[in-house]
This record gives structure tokens, C-alpha cells and sequence, in this order.
């Protein structure tokens, strides 16, 4: 089993980067989902503004996010989201744990990703994606620990799916199937809700295995906390 695919998504919601390299803090993959889009009733996501996820989040070399190629807090910036996210809409950049849905890590595996009769693994969002993974074998995972090199990483649970995953990464076209079958015949959560217990760096091709160890609980994020980030 090997690390295969690397991803940071800059901006929350939007299209995301992939990458050779990932630093893996106590915070997630370094630089991911800093920035968000905010309207007068909170936090706006690809969960109701499906366009958000037409525009590209990249970090260029000096560490500045950019969105379709613009600094996320210029003028051009600007306009792209509101024309996606309503005339209210405007990126700011935070760093709070509830900035991510659940925990801070998302990982997927090739060989569950083959099984969707949708092979775009990039409709679940991961950060990391495995390769060598027989079939379904990442359901049997939570609870256990991944460790890649000198970094662990808790797996927590199966990720509960939304209506983001519907949406086809490129074209932003909506498939309801994709979410149909993932209820269907996967109880409705796929990939899995990680956490990062001991940081490190790690790269593509670097080997990875699954054991058994006890780690210290991971610290919640998203929607399951009462923290006063609210989604609209």
C-alpha cells in the first residue's frame, strides 16, 4: 500500500490542487480550507452554490491562495464569487477547526473508489488516496491507525456522503446517481474521517500500512461542535 494521490483544497468548497508533497500538521494538510466564502447568514458551500466548485483554489509559490489564477482577496476574485455565490458573498481567510466538515483529513483508497460505478475519486474530496487497497478493505479500517513513514494518522469513521459528491468535478454537472448508490449499497458514507496524531511531511509513492495502536482522541471540527460557524 502506498500513498497514490495528494490534495489541499485552499478555499473550502472550491476546486482543489494536487499535490507531490503534503505537510501534515495537527491542523490537517498545511494551507487547506484557510479560506472560505461568507454571506449575511454564514458559511456558503457547494452544498447549495454548486458553482462553487467551477472555480479553481491553487497556492502559488510564495504561499499566496489564488482563484482561477487571481489573489483570492482581489477584485477578480471577488466578482467570480459572487457570480457563483450570490451578490452577498465575499472569501475570508479563517482558521478555526470547524472549517472542515468533521476532522481535518479525508482519506480514500483506490480499490473502494473502483467499486463506484463513478470512478472520479475526486467527487469525495480526499486528501490523501491510497493505492493497493483491495476492494472494499477501508471499511474495516476505523478504529485503527494509518501510518505513512513517521507521521500517524487516526481513522475515526466512514464519512457520511452529500450532495457534493454528485456534482462531476470538472463540468459541475450533477449526477443524483452517484449519491443514490452510494446509500444504496454503502450504507451512504464512503472514504474516511481522519485525524493527524503525529505531524510529518509525506510524498506520493511513500509506503503506507494500517496497525493497531491507541491514540489520544482527535479534536472535532465542523458541524459537530456548537462552535458559532454557521453553514447557509
Amino acid at each position: 500500500m502506498y500513498v497514490k494521490e495528494l490534495w489541499r483544497f485552499p478555499v473550502k468548497s472550491m476546486r482543489g490542487e494536487q499535490l507531490q508533497t503534503a505537510e501534515l500538521t495537527d491542523d490537517g494538510v498545511a494551507g487547506d480550507r484557510r479560506i472560505h466564502v461568507r454571506g449575511m447568514r454564514g458559511v456558503l458551500t457547494a452544498r447549495t452554490r454548486y458553482g462553487m466548485l467551477g472555480l479553481a483554489a491553487t497556492t502559488a509559490p510564495d504561499g499566496q491562495v489564488l482563484i482561477n489564477g487571481a489573489p483570492w482577496d482581489g477584485p477578480e476574485s471577488a466578482a467570480a464569487i459572487r457570480a457563483v455565490a450570490g451578490p452577498d458573498a465575499e472569501a475570508v481567510r479563517y482558521a478555526g477547526p470547524e472549517r472542515f466538515d468533521v476532522l481535518n483529513l479525508l482519506v480514500a483508497t483506490d480499490g473502494a473508489i473502483a467499486e463506484l460505478s463513478h470512478r472520479n475519486g475526486r467527487r469525495l474530496r480526499p486528501n490523501i488516496v491510497l493505492g493497493d487497497v483491495p476492494g472494499l478493505a477501508e471499511r474495516a479500517w476505523p478504529g485503527r491507525v494509518l501510518r505513512i513513514g513517521e507521521v500517524v494518522i487516526g481513522i475515526l469513521k466512514l464519512r457520511a456522503r452529500c450532495i457534493v459528491t454528485t456534482l462531476d468535478p470538472d463540468t459541475v454537472e450533477q449526477d443524483l446517481d452517484v449519491l443514490r448508490e452510494i446509500h444504496r449499497d454503502y450504507d451512504g458514507r464512503f472514504a474516511l474521517d481522519c485525524w493527524v496524531a503525529t505531524p510529518g511531511t509525506i510524498r506520493v509513492g511513500d509506503r503506507a500500512e494500517i496497525i493497531d495502536a491507541d491514540l489520544p482522541a482527535p479534536r472535532p471540527g465542523g458541524w459537530i461542535v456548537g462552535a458559532p460557524y454557521t453553514v447557509a
